[in-house]
Order: structure tokens, then sequence, then C-alpha cells
């Protein structure tokens, strides 16, 4: 495959006998070799696993009998998701690798009865829990368009494996924008789904903020792989019913929708490269034929009630763990998920009732606008390394992340796609959020972009 190549294409070389899975596994395996020791993308790389998969994939394939929409196509998976045999440590040292591993989350099954080929496993912080990717256990993730930047987080290490060639497709996971973050950081599309429409389990420390969702390098790939990892799987009880009409292939076609673009959302602060970048995403969104207004939703910063959920979700991390806790663990997540056992049943409480009028305000927003459209983040990559900006004062990654979390909030899906690039060459994103349900809209805006302005998502070749 050369780089840029997408998983679509590979399906129809496969199909053709242009291309076998396994000469695709090979190049893969080469291009991991060559690019992962600059950015530190994966964790775990299992060749010879990999190969038996691939080798059954041309099987089927020489038989005319592939076994789904992903069959021999390569795949990385994020190291939160469980994966039967091999140690899911969500970046952290205090998780035994030597325990049963003998099953695998919804999404990774969904992977392998359509027939792709797991290669292994992409690095997080630990336990996710903040927007860049670096921690105890695998060291620090870099961005492929500037080593000395983050790749964004949590899915950091599966936004690198994409950007700097090595894989078409990865799995990510979002509580508070870490798909977003990490594909806007590295110039890529992705999707938070709508919340139970990618069926989850076991079930997240951070409750119904965390969505599991598709990562890719073409807005096309991103809807083939949320077509697969939306199947059923009876043990998440809040999963959507499957979607009715597929995601694949997405129209692209933006004419007579009205689209609100919001620049700051009323309160936040945004580099103003960035700022000009999504501006003129906007215009170009109003010269493919949909109707655009600078509109803001009209709710206040929702950061004091994401906190909540979230610190309280980072106290029940640290506490599952033992008391004490054990010694190693990020400092930050000590510091998070001490302000977290601070907080009272009556705060939680408090927290959920002011996501709901959250939650109100945006469906009341959408019956007059069919999407939004936001900076993904308001500032490009960082130094490698820091949770936060050099000469922040604000010591939490949710000062940074204005326009990701609030959408976990309200369970909408937002997806992000390439819009341009700093004068430094660092890649910005446009976020497209659409309401509940509206996952086809949010990509079908998302491929109508991408078609008209297509930017370069690979950093090498």
């Amino acid at each position: 495959m050369a780089d840029g190549q997408d998983a679509s294409a590979l399906v129809e070389d496969f199909r053709a006998r242009r291309r076998s899975p396994v000469e695709e596994l090979d190049a893969t395996l080469e291009r991991i070799a060559r690019e992962d020791p600059a950015v530190n993308a994966f964790r775990l790389v299992d060749a010879e696993r990999a190969r038996e998969a691939a080798a059954r994939s041309e099987e089927r394939w020489v038989r005319g009998e592939p076994a789904g929409l992903l069959d021999g196509v390569p795949v990385a998976i994020k190291d939160v998701l469980l994966t039967r045999g091999w140690p899911t440590l969500r970046g952290s040292r205090a998780i035994d690798p030597g325990r049963p591993w003998d099953v695998d989350a919804p999404s990774v099954a969904a992977l392998a009865a359509h027939g792709a080929v797991a290669v292994g496993k992409t690095t997080t912080p630990e336990f996710g829990w903040k927007g860049v990717t670096d921690g105890p256990l695998d060291g620090i993730t870099r961005n492929p368009w500037d080593p000395a930047r983050t790749a964004g987080g949590s899915s950091g290490g599966s936004a690198a494996a994409l950007a700097a060639g090595m894989v078409a497709l990865a799995l990510g996971t979002d509580g508070g924008g870490s798909i977003r973050i990490p594909c806007g950081f590295c110039g890529l599309p992705g999707i938070k789904p709508t919340y139970g429409r990618v069926p989850a389990w076991p079930a997240s420390p951070f409750g119904a903020l965390a969505h599991v969702g598709p990562m890719a390098r073409s807005v096309r790939d991103v809807a083939l792989l949320l077509d697969v990892l939306s199947e059923p799987d009876r043990r998440d009880w809040t999963a959507l019913e499957p979607p009715t009409v597929p995601f694949r292939d997405p129209a692209g076609e933006v004419t007579g929708l009205r689209i609100a673009f919001s620049p700051a959302l009323g309160y936040a602060s945004v580099d103003p490269e960035v700022a000009a970048l999504v501006a003129r995403a906007a215009q170009r969104l109003e010269s493919l034929g949909a109707h655009v207004e600078e509109v803001d939703p009209g709710f206040p910063d929702p950061r004091a009630t994401f906190e909540t959920l979230w610190f309280a979700g980072a106290a029940k991390v640290v506490a599952d763990l033992g008391d004490p806790p054990p010694a190693g663990l990020d400092p930050g997540l000590v510091r998070v998920a001490v302000r977290g056992s601070a907080i009272t049943a009556l705060d939680y409480l408090r927290a959920l009732q002011a996501r709901d009028a959250l939650g109100l305000r945006m469906s009341e927003f959408h019956a007059s606008w069919d999407l939004l459209v936001t900076p993904t983040l308001p500032i490009p990559a960082f130094e490698a390394g820091a949770d936060v900006p050099a000469g922040a004062e604000d010591p939490d990654w949710t000062g940074w992340t204005p326009f990701t979390f609030p959408f976990n909030l309200t369970q909408q899906p937002a997806g992000t796609v390439p819009c341009g690039f700093t004068s430094a060459g660092l890649p910005v994103g446009l976020q497209v959020v659409g309401p509940r349900y509206g996952d086809a809209l949010v990509l079908r805006a998302m491929a109508a972009y991408e078609a008209a302005h297509p930017e370069r998502v690979v950093a090498t070749g």
C-alpha cells in the first residue's frame, strides 16, 4: 500500500486480486518498523498473529468468500479496548499483564467478524484520563507532522499510527475529545458517534461520557469503519439499534443545509491562525451550497459540569486500584482523582442536572440548525510531554479543549475533518456537530468538505 491509500481501496484491490492481504500486511509491518521509532504509536505489535490472520483472509479472498467489509485490512486497536490474547494495560503499570485476556470488547469482536487484521495495540495515557498521550508505561507519543509536538490524546497512538502512514484504520475512544483531539492535532478525520451507536463493554469508569469510534485517513473510511463498529452486541444494554441505512460512501452533499458557525462557542479563546483557517472552512461550506451563519448555540462554558463527572470517574479508577493506590501512577491522574474523591453525591447529581439542561439546549438549537461547526481545537499541537501548552496558568487539559468535551455531555455525534495548516506546518481541524442520531449527516458534511478541499493526511512519504 502506498502511503495515503485508504482501506476502501484496499478492499477493492483484494477483490480484484490486484493485491493480497499477506502482501499488505508485510508492507504494514515494514512501515511500522520504519516509522514507529520516531513517534511511539504502538505499545504492542504481534507480527506472528497478524500474519496468521492475513493468511486466513487471503484464503477467503481466493475462494471468493470474504468474511465482511474489512477482510484483510490491517487495523490498530487503542489499548483501552479488551483484545483476546493481548494484555489491555490502559497505559498503566498497575494492571497485571499476566492475568487472563480471553475476551474481545464489542468493537474488537466486530473487527474480527469482518475479517480485519489486528496488528497491535496503540498507546494511551494512563486510563485515558487526559488530552495528550504520555504516561508511565509507554512514554511519550509524538506527532508525525513534528515529533517535538504532542499527538494529542487520549487516542494519540492511533492518530500517530494513521498520520505516519502505518495503518489505514484505527479504533479510538472519546470521553472528552479523545478521538477529535488527536485527529485535529494530527490532521485526520474521525468521529465520536452518538452515544450508544457503537456498543461498548465493559462500561467505562467515566460513565456515559465515554464513546468508542472510528479513526482513519479519509472520511469514506471513517464511515466504513463506523458501519462495522455499529454491529449489535448484547453486552451493552445501552446500545442503539443497528442503523437501517449504511454509513459507508456518504453522499458528500451540503446544499440547503442550515449550518451554524460558532468560532468560539461564546466563551473560548482561539489562536488567530486557527481562527482564520476555521473561518475559511465555514465560508467554503457556504460555497458548496449550505446556508452558513455565524451564531453561537447559547450555553455557558460547561467545564465545571464536565469536570465534576470526569474527575469523579478518575477517582473511581484510582480507588479500584487499591488503598493505598500503587506507586508510580501519573501524578496528574492522582491529582484529579483527589479532587474527584471530594465530590459529593449531591455535587454529582447537580452536574447531571446541568448536563440535562445542556442536552435540552442543544436539542432545541438543532430544531433551527442542521449542523454546528466550530474549531476542533483552539490551538495547534504543542510541546510533546506536557499536559498543557508552555506558559499556561491552567494545569488541566480541559482548559485547552473547550470545543470537544461539551458534546460528550450532550452525547451528540461530533466529527473532525482537516481544514488546513498553520504557517509552522501544523494541522488544524474543523469540528462538525450534529443532533443526536445525526451521525450520517455529520459524515455527509465532512465528506463534502474533504472532497472539495482535500488536505494531505499522511506526514511521511
